[in-house]
């Protein structure tokens, strides 16, 4: 008989696939994904611990889950909040069953069967290679018409802001031949963006033909399998670029003009603080290089206010970088402590009012910057991907275009297209949106660039 699967997932993009890995760990064993908790026999809590009060979040959700599950359900408290309490979660949440952090979850079905043989269940271990063997098997899970595929997991870096590196472990990166296997998995199943995603994914360093590779390479790759139309990847950091990357945007068709690089702050003296390892001119090289490959990269960000001891002057340097750069979305929050981390015990933290107010400062140069950018593709014919009929509200197709943002697109009923990538002329923009209307006479263009472009 069937069980239910109930999941929450909190966080990264990370977590979306990892929340899709653990179905497909658990449908083996006769688990199928329910909408309602109060119809499952295991309850799947995903966790992210990149916010402040992302523990109190999980519990709070306990507290909700333990009130409306039925009788004999299991509790499983998965991902980086998970990775980093361990015991302590089974101490202030008894009721509990499994708790399994990030580079475990493919041991989920053993943890859940000796629950109910015996007792509560842990592994908070980083055998990240095991991992990635024991779930190499066909994904089952469907991606949709865009999927996330992780390539490369773990952080090296070690901000000081920052929990990845105790909570995802050590960089590592999955093989070439694994990842195009498992993009062509998708295509089969009707999948046309690629997104590859990890910690420090420009980072990647899997091995093709027994020789380590590089994430440009590896996007050439997926750029060759028929069927893909779109590649993305996320997330970024400023040391890792590499020429053959700057090559893949110079050269990939299929390769999204966007690259989402975070950045943090503009002051070299906080981003050596944070441990950054990079300055401000270096970033602003690396953009220069990125647009000299294609004059139509978009680039995204995040920013971090309020980084202990950070001065007006600091914070005036982050905004002259950002209209230095020019940014199409960000990503913006106060500074916020967490446990564990050196930026924790540092001295000088910032008061949480003068925060809010560099804060509002920040996002209202970026938003402007947003909605300047926006207004930039009205008259510009795009390619939107549009997903299945569940992305239609109110006789309006919702898709996303290459830089991300949502598009509502009008067409003629017996025009409307799903699953597909589709032509749109832009007519409006707002800050978050564009309007446009299909070109259902468009041939989309599929081309990709000959591999004598990077001999």
């Amino acid at each position: 008989m069937t069980k239910g699967l109930y999941i929450e997932s909190y966080g990264c993009q990370m977590n979306v696939y990892d929340a899709l890995m653990m179905e497909d760990v658990l449908r083996p064993v006769g688990y199928a994904v329910v909408e309602k908790p109060e119809d499952a026999d295991v309850i799947l809590i995903n966790t992210c611990h990149i916010r402040e009060k992302a523990s109190e979040k999980l519990y709070s959700t306990l507290g909700r889950m333990r009130l409306i599950r039925k009788d004999g359900c299991l509790i499983v408290v998965a991902g980086c909040v998970a990775q980093a309490e361990g015991e302590a979660v089974f101490e202030r949440a008894p009721f509990v069953d499994v708790v399994v952090g990030p580079q475990g979850l493919h041991t989920l079905a053993e943890l859940i069967m000796k629950v109910k043989r015996d007792k509560k269940q842990i592994n908070i271990e980083f055998p990240v290679v095991s991992k990635f063997d024991a779930i190499k098997a066909e994904r089952r899970a469907n991606g949709g018409v865009s999927a996330y595929v992780s390539v490369q997991e773990g952080c090296d870096k070690f901000c000081t802001f920052c929990v990845v590196p105790y909570t995802r472990g050590p960089e590592y990166s999955r093989t070439v031949e694994a990842v195009l296997e498992e993009v062509v998995q998708l295509v089969d199943r009707g999948t046309k963006e690629i997104v590859l995603i990890g910690q420090n994914v420009n980072a990647y360093h899997g091995t093709y033909k027994g020789i380590e590779s590089d994430l440009g390479t590896l996007i050439r790759e997926v750029a060759r399998i028929n069927g893909v139309e779109r590649i993305r990847y996320t997330t970024s950091h400023p040391r890792d670029m590499h020429p053959t990357l700057y090559d893949a945007h110079r050269y990939e068709q299929k390769l999204a003009p966007f690259v989402h690089l975070p950045v943090q702050c503009g002051s070299d003296r906080i981003l050596k603080k944070m441990n950054r390892k990079h300055t401000a001119d270096e970033y602003l090289e690396i953009v220069g290089k990125l647009r000299e490959a294609n004059a139509n990269i978009a680039l995204s960000s995040d920013f971090i206010v309020g980084f202990p001891g950070e001065t007006t002057k600091d914070f005036e340097d982050a905004l002259k970088l950002v209209e230095n750069v020019g940014f199409s979305l960000a990503y913006s929050f106060k500074y916020s402590p967490r446990p564990g981390t050196p930026g924790a015990e540092y001295p000088d933290q910032v008061p949480d009012q003068e925060k809010s107010e560099r804060l509002s400062a920040l996002q209202r140069l970026l938003n402007t910057q947003q909605l300047v950018f926006n207004q930039s593709m009205v008259g510009k014919v795009m390619d939107v991907l549009v997903g299945d009929l569940s992305t239609m509200r109110n006789g309006r197709i919702f898709g996303k275009s290459m830089y991300t943002q949502t598009v509502r697109i009008s067409t003629p009923k017996e025009n409307m297209i799903f699953n597909s990538m589709v032509q749109v002329e832009i007519l409006r923009a707002s800050q978050n949106s564009l309007e446009g209307v299909a070109r259902i006479d468009s041939q989309h263009c599929n081309a990709t660039a000959p591999a004598a472009a990077y001999a």
